[in-house]
């Protein structure tokens, strides 16, 4: 197998980790042909951070010419270049104005990564699902109402000629978060989900994110319509997406939910405003362009709607959801989460603070009538079994909770997790299906965050 020779580097450590996690199906003997329609946000790049068996090294990219596309490329070359273990991508580019239409007509490829300027996406993925191409998506899907029928449209037509439309959800193969799920299905330790209230929801999920940080060990550059979020999309329906997905994964494992199931009760968006010199700093760019201007308020700052919040019910359980957005991180620190499950026993929790030095860390706390030796007890056995997955797991005594210790092999950081969907992503492709549940909860997803989008105005 060609990992035999594999040196222990972050990135290949984690591609190993991708490969053989047990949330993971293995490689298939499948051939597989990428094409990369308008990269412009990093994350297309990223799902060619390490190289796959069954995916052929030349990769074709349509797009625009322009910084966006000479930014993906750097990045496709950092890889190939780089001292350990680089991949080999033969990046095969058109950058003609027809490029849409090209791609489209040429059949060069059977599956489209689709990572870019967010207000052209929902059109991109129908078009690409109508030509008969396969579709791995970043999120979101939607950034305003009228993408939700266009994305009902695309996986409707995915439906019936055959083809996968998926989206890339990261933070389900976060390690604390695979814990949390799989310890609130264990009633000796977590009891039952309870339902909550709009006052103490049963599930809360936090997100702080950072326009100026560090991706693949260098500064990342933006492109300026990030800061617009007519074209990006507002915080609200932008990075919620993982976090209402992740609220679906956990409280309801493997059910199918539909819209029906959700009531959005109270949504707010609020402004991040951006200096000209932090814009330069983030883009490199001296002035705002004219594209962007009317995001610019008196005092010459950008006002980008990037913050939100919304609670909801999902059958019947109260959850709640937040998006921060902050141009820079304390030094030290970078983009944070914080997730509670609340049981009937215990509560479930992930913080990534400046006490977790910034590493998402998982406690349990006891909240039930168990004694606190009983309560070890069956915490302990819970964590035995999890070492089944997980050699090495422990816990140790924490302020009032227990610390769920999870060996540093398991934590593999974000940028490693596009590796693991894409090598999951594959395996579906090889069965020639999803899950039964996917697509219905993925259209749940969607209309849930657009519900909280008009709500909020």
């Amino acid at each position: 197998m060609f990992f035999s020779n594999m040196k222990s580097t972050p990135v290949l450590a984690a591609f190993w980790l991708a490969m053989v996690a047990p949330q993971t199906a293995p490689a298939v003997p499948l051939t597989v042909k990428l094409i990369t329609l308008d990269p412009g946000h990093f994350h297309a790049a990223l799902v060619q951070a390490v190289a796959y068996p069954q995916v052929d090294p030349t990769v074709h990219v349509y797009a625009p010419a322009g910084a966006d596309l000479e930014l993906h490329l750097k990045r496709i070359d950092g890889y190939n270049t780089r001292a350990d273990q680089p991949t080999h991508w033969q990046e095969d580019v058109y950058s003609g104005a027809d490029f849409m239409q090209r791609m489209l007509d040429e059949k060069k490829g059977n599956l489209v990564i689709i990572s870019g300027n967010n207000s052209r996406k929902a059109d991109y993925i129908l078009r690409a699902i109508q030509a008969g191409y396969n579709v791995l998506s970043d999120k979101p899907m939607v950034i305003v109402p009228a993408d939700l029928e266009t994305i009902k449209q695309a996986f409707a037509e995915a439906k019936q000629r055959g083809v996968l439309l998926y989206d890339i959800m990261t933070e389900r193969h976060e390690t604390t978060t695979i814990l949390q799920r799989e310890l609130s299905r264990m009633p000796a330790v977590f009891g039952s989900l309870q339902t909550g209230s709009a006052a103490q929801p049963a599930i809360t999920k936090e997100s702080v994110h950072h326009y100026c940080k560090v991706v693949s060990g260098k500064p990342l550059q933006r492109p300026p319509w990030f800061f617009d979020v007519t074209q990006q999309g507002e915080g609200i329906v932008d990075v919620t997406t993982h976090l209402v997905d992740l609220v679906q994964w956990e409280a309801f494992p493997e059910q199918i939910l539909t819209p029906s199931d959700v009531t959005v009760l109270a949504a707010r968006r609020w402004t991040t405003k951006v200096s000209a010199a932090q814009f330069e700093k983030s883009t490199t760019l001296k002035e705002f362009p004219a594209s962007i201007s009317h995001c610019v308020n008196a005092a010459g700052e950008l006002e980008v709607y990037g913050n939100g919040e919304f609670s909801y019910t999902l059958r019947g359980v109260h959850a709640k959801v937040s998006v921060t957005w902050n141009f820079e991180a304390p030094e030290g620190g970078g983009d944070t989460h914080y997730s509670i499950m609340r049981g009937s026993s215990a509560n479930l929790i992930i913080r990534q603070g400046k006490e977790q030095n910034y590493k998402p860390l998982l406690y349990v706390e006891n909240t039930g009538s168990a004694s606190a030796a009983d309560f070890e007890k069956s915490l302990q056995d819970a964590i035995a079994k999890l070492q089944k997955l997980y050699p090495g797991l422990s816990i140790k005594s924490s302020d009032k909770a227990w610390q769920v210790v999870v060996p540093s092999q398991f934590s593999i950081g974000h940028e490693a997790h596009f590796a693991q969907v894409t090598a999951k992503y594959l395996q579906y492709l090889a069965d020639e299906k999803l899950p039964d549940w996917e697509v219905p909860n993925m259209l749940t997803k969607c209309h849930t965050i657009v519900e909280a989008y008009r709500l909020s105005r």
